[in-house]
């Protein structure tokens, strides 16, 4: 780790769209074995095994263990490690990392700190809101929003008004078009079905269990995969049983080759209660799949205007009315362009690296 030019502070490193992205950051960087993530909490270990594609670096994690509550060891221990290792960027995402992280840089004489927020939900907080804008004024990051919604929250809600937006990535020369019958084989998905995917963390803000309802009002040929693990599956079984969709719905678990998954679907739905910046939007829509989404966070700043739906959130019957939308539609774009145009990876990477020669001119 010695030698480490650029160091993301994240809260836990767990299947998320944050931490998916501080995860390409570090290996898309050009160079990558100059970059550190640091997790406030958890253990290596525990996170590899929920997480296997972080076993891929892990000699560039690291763990602090944070608990639960205010940490005074925390800043202390960030405060070490930046002395130490004299980091030239400290790139901080989210809340507790900006109160921590941010501040530990600062004190510690990094000179180019950048703070990212990825949604600012927290913001509506007083207690949140007061801890963050004592955070910034005191380490004094450049900061980032993720999408033109996201900046305009965090100007109104902390009184700032320099705030750059540099939108997430993907990698495009990943998610790409692909067989769909080859991909169902071999996921297992039916071959002769409507299949409709979702893929996020199984938890009451993902709303999987809305689009579950929603299956209720469509045709039977229409097939539902749903790609992710989380708290909720043993729930969202039993919605399944008590609806008898039993033989409509394929829980895949977790799923290694996502690309697959995408270029499996007909068209992928995120049936989000709350969001920041989606990236499974922007996946699908890279391998050429069309997306149905709810209205909330910066959701519709993902979509392809031509080829992508919007609709209200907690309402099953909106949501299947838009599934049908695209089922029927006769719309011969590929959203995939408009993602190469808006939020390849490599975009995303060169403007984070402009603002840190920016910064540290």
């Amino acid at each position: 780790m010695k030698g480490s030019t650029t160091i993301h502070v994240v809260q836990h490193l767990a299947p998320g769209g944050l931490e998916a992205l501080a995860l390409n950051m570090l290996s898309y960087s050009p160079n990558s074995d100059d970059v550190l993530i640091i997790s406030l909490e958890g253990t290596k270990e525990a996170a590899i095994k929920k997480w296997p594609r972080l076993a891929q670096v892990q000699d560039q994690l690291l763990f602090l263990e944070k608990p639960s509550g205010y940490s005074l060891k925390t800043l202390r221990q960030l405060y070490k490690v930046f002395r130490t290792l004299k980091p030239r960027v400290v790139h901080t995402h989210h809340i507790g990392p900006v109160i921590y992280g941010a501040i530990a840089a600062r004190l510690s004489g990094v000179k180019v700190r950048i703070h990212t927020e990825h949604d600012a939900w927290h913001l509506s907080s007083r207690k949140h809101r007061s801890l963050q804008s004592l955070a910034i004024k005191i380490a004094k990051p450049k900061l980032v929003a993720d999408a033109a919604l996201v900046r305009d929250q965090i100007r109104k809600q902390l009184n700032v008004n320099s705030v750059t937006v540099i939108k997430n990535g993907i990698d495009c020369s990943t998610f790409t078009p692909g067989s769909k019958e080859a991909a169902r084989q071999a996921l297992s998905l039916p071959i002769d079905q409507v299949l409709v995917g979702t893929a996020g963390r199984l938890e009451p803000v993902k709303g999987q269990d809305v689009l579950i309802q929603a299956l209720c009002s469509l045709p039977k040929n229409v097939h539902l995969a749903i790609a992710g693990d989380g708290s909720e599956r043993n729930r969202l079984k039993t919605l399944v049983n008590q609806l008898g969709l039993e033989n409509r719905i394929t829980f895949l678990g977790l799923v290694d080759d996502m690309p697959q998954f995408y270029q499996s679907l007909d068209l992928f739905c995120l049936p989000s209660r709350s969001e920041g910046f989606p990236l499974s939007t922007l996946e699908a829509q890279s391998c050429g799949i069309p997306a149905i989404a709810t209205d909330v966070g910066a959701t519709a700043e993902t979509l392809c205007p031509e080829t992508g739906t919007l609709v209200a959130s907690e309402n099953p019957l909106a949501l299947a009315s838009g599934i049908l939308r695209e089922m029927y539609g006769n719309n011969d774009v590929s959203p995939r362009e408009f993602v190469l145009e808006h939020n390849d990876i490599k975009t995303m990477i060169k403007a984070y690296h402009s603002l840190a020669e920016e910064k540290s001119a």
